[in-house]
């Protein structure tokens, strides 16, 4: 009886490892093999990729992405986008969320308007930013326009000086991020329950205070999720910034460490995959050290 018990148990074991199998083998293939590939070609040191030689071993590769100076504005750049689209979009999305929770009448009318932006493709959304914002020979741009109105210049925010360009990737990452957030906020605030709203009111409890003290601990984890999603993503953002001003980002001082990664496997000075593999690795370093440091704050500020 005791050897079908453990035969059976065996058998659920290993029927469960097989509907996993799909899975690992796709994560095999995809994610675990690409990244030890990646990790072994950033110390391969004068690799070629014709040939699939190499001269040495060492950090050679390491030591030169961290004094290329484009390398270095790239990882400024991306830094400085994280740093202000991450807490801007996710704080903007919470207000709208807010805001729509307390709307009765036409709020799925107003939640289809504010989610469009994310259905919508990310280049044509850049161009119209682009044509917003640049300024030309025959126009100022819409922009400048009301700039105009209250005394200021004209101001060329796609190719004028790096203040400028840096606002407009900006506003245009969190225009494009925000949809998805308002969405995941709408829901997480819908999910509350009234209970707790009743007992407060009964309490006389403020507005205030019921937003700091109930609403906010009930949807912290979905914003600790937006929080590190948006880390990840804005880490991860290059597409913005070619839909804004174009493929020769190095030229225009606006690439990211994803488009570094890039232009060292095929843009014009492009085919050293070990440099590529090094700036990767180093990304990888960053986002994981950043959200290792967010899962440290999240055992105090989030409630589950």
């Amino acid at each position: 009886m005791k050897k079908e018990k453990w035969s059976i148990k065996k058998l659920e074991h290993l029927k469960g490892w097989l509907y996993l199998l799909p899975a690992m083998i796709f994560l095999g293939a995809f994610m675990v093999y690409p990244l030890i590939d990646v990790f072994v070609y950033s110390f391969e040191e004068g690799y070629n990729s014709v040939a699939q030689t190499f001269s040495g071993i060492g950090f050679y590769n390491y030591a030169y992405v961290l004094r290329d100076p484009f390398f270095l504005q790239a990882v400024k750049n991306t830094f400085i986008l994280v740093i202000i689209t991450v807490p801007l979009s996710t704080g903007i999305a919470l207000l709208i969320s807010l805001a729509l929770s307390s709307v009765t009448a036409l709020r799925k009318l107003f939640q289809t308007i504010y989610f469009l932006p994310y259905v919508t493709n990310t280049l044509a959304v850049g161009l119209v930013f682009m044509i917003l914002f640049q300024k030309t020979p025959y126009t100022d741009g819409l922009v400048n326009l009301f700039i105009s109105w209250f005394g200021g210049p004209a101001v060329d925010f796609i190719t004028g000086p790096y203040w400028a360009k840096m606002l407009v990737l900006c506003l245009y990452t969190i225009w494009v991020v925000m949809p998805f957030k308002i969405l995941i906020l709408t829901s997480a605030l819908a999910s509350v329950d009234e209970t707790y709203y009743n007992a407060a009111k009964v309490d006389g409890t403020g507005k205030r205070r019921i937003f700091t003290k109930i609403t906010l601990p009930m949807i912290s984890p979905m914003i600790f999720y937006l929080v590190i999603t948006g880390f990840i993503g804005a880490f991860k953002a290059y597409s913005d910034a070619v839909a804004l001003f174009g493929t020769d980002l190095n030229a225009n001082g606006m690439n990211t460490i994803v488009g570094y990664v890039y232009d060292m496997l095929y843009g014009d000075g492009g085919g050293y995959p070990s440099f590529a593999s090094a700036a990767a690795i180093l990304l990888f370093s960053i986002v994981l050290t950043i959200t290792c440091i967010n899962l440290l704050i999240s055992k105090k500020k989030v409630h589950y």
